[in-house]
């Protein structure tokens, strides 16, 4: 209950500061659509000629990128605000500030902010999920099912970004490596099969796109493998573990503004 006032405190102080700038979404919405008409556009271009990536019609590959535009409005509303800052934080050394607060350091850095400039893109995505399950005759368990996946995967996402947020501990400018990361994340457009073997096993095993976009797909669609199902729950558990565990481990060599 706790921690559910602070995320309330955090997220209403949050929105009433970003709001001051109301023309912002509207561009951040026009922004997000211009994204996504863009996505659709580059799928269609594999899919006008009668091409299929192997065992995904159109409507299926749409989940695809449906559940990749949600995630990307997950991530600008509640990841990008939050965990960029860290670097900040370390730089600035306002982190001392945090490390006395009677409060867990890695939750309020992981939720302290909130921008609803990434709002549309989760709405957006929704629209196209619901789009592409209605033509492909989805009912409500589908759905329901597909929301497990769809929450390992956005915390082996969350995992990912903080273990890359925490290394700024060492080296302090490392907002190249979380483009990157952004960049590498963008494959998750089309589904994994779309893509050579050698990178089918990249974006699986080293970093996990797959369970980003394509397995919730497949979970909805009731074509997931029980094994992918557990190894997603395993990924997202263990990734979290090991982030915290991480954050830890870097404080004990964190120099403080004032020491």
């Amino acid at each position: 209950m706790q921690h559910i006032k602070l995320l309330q405190l955090f997220w209403t102080t949050s929105i009433a500061a970003e709001l001051e700038y109301r023309l912002n979404f509207a561009i951040a919405t026009l922004t997000s659509l211009g994204n996504l008409v863009g996505g659709i556009f580059g799928l269609f271009l594999f899919y006008r000629t009668g091409y299929t990536f192997d065992g995904w019609s159109w409507e299926r590959a749409l989940l695809v990128m449906g559940f990749f535009t949600l995630l990307q409005g997950i991530s600008n509303a509640f990841l990008a605000p939050n965990l960029n800052r860290i670097v900040d934080q370390v730089e600035k050394g306002t982190l001392d500030f945090v490390l006395l607060k009677p409060i867990s350091t890695q939750f309020w850095l992981s939720t302290r902010m909130i921008s609803p400039w990434g709002l549309p893109d989760v709405a957006f995505g929704l629209g196209v999920i619901l789009y592409a399950g209605n033509r492909l005759n989805l009912v409500i368990s589908d759905f329901i099912l597909g929301l497990f996946p769809l929450f390992f995967g956005i915390l082996i996402l969350y995992s990912l970004w903080f273990l890359l947020g925490t290394t700024s501990v060492w080296f302090v400018k490392i907002y190249n490596i979380t483009e990157v990361l952004r960049a590498l994340l963008d494959a998750g457009r089309y589904p994994v099969i779309a893509y050579p073997v050698a990178y089918r096993v990249f974006f699986t095993f080293v970093v996990p796109v797959a369970f980003l976009t394509t397995v919730p797909a497949q979970a909805l669609l009731g074509e997931i493998n029980i094994t992918w199902f557990i190894g997603s729950l395993l990924l997202a558990i263990a990734l979290l573990i090991l982030s915290n565990a991480f954050w830890k481990f870097a404080l004990r060599y964190y120099t403080s503004a004032s020491s």
